[in-house]
């Protein structure tokens, strides 16, 4: 009987660990209220195939205009808290935030989360964005 207990239990931890909140589904999973990692492939590949996604860029401006991924919205992470609902009025679209290195967009994320925002993904840095920049 103490065996089958523990085999029960050996399973039942294993579903649980195999029960992640990975990007893989972006629309409706469950993430509301967390800042969820997104690599840039994964972002690539959902932006080509979602044009609802919000691409957020929280750099300066002029940081923005050296050189930005194509389509994005600056949003300067030291103008969040006053212009989110302006720039970003609808909370429940899907939101991924970078800027240069990853330390600003993680914190802005979590800024956009603790503001009500649904659904934010922290895409880090465009330094690590493999792809084409536009600039203006």
């Amino acid at each position: 009987m103490k065996k089958i207990m523990f085999v029960i239990l050996i399973i039942a931890s294993l579903l649980m660990i195999s029960c992640d909140n990975s990007a893989e589904n972006i629309e409706g999973n469950g993430t509301e209220g967390k800042v969820l990692m997104i690599s840039p492939e994964e972002a690539k590949e959902s932006l080509d195939e979602n044009s609802e996604i919000i691409l957020l860029d929280v750099r300066t401006p002029s940081e923005y205009e050296s050189g930005h991924i194509e389509g994005a919205v600056l949003l300067p992470l030291d103008n969040i808290t006053e212009e989110a609902s302006e720039v970003i009025p609808d909370n429940e679209k899907i939101y991924y935030v970078y800027c240069r290195s990853g330390n600003r967009s993680a914190t802005a994320a979590q800024l956009l989360v603790d503001m009500g925002y649904k659904n934010i993904y922290d895409l880090g840095g465009i330094i690590d964005w493999p792809y084409d920049t536009v600039t203006e």
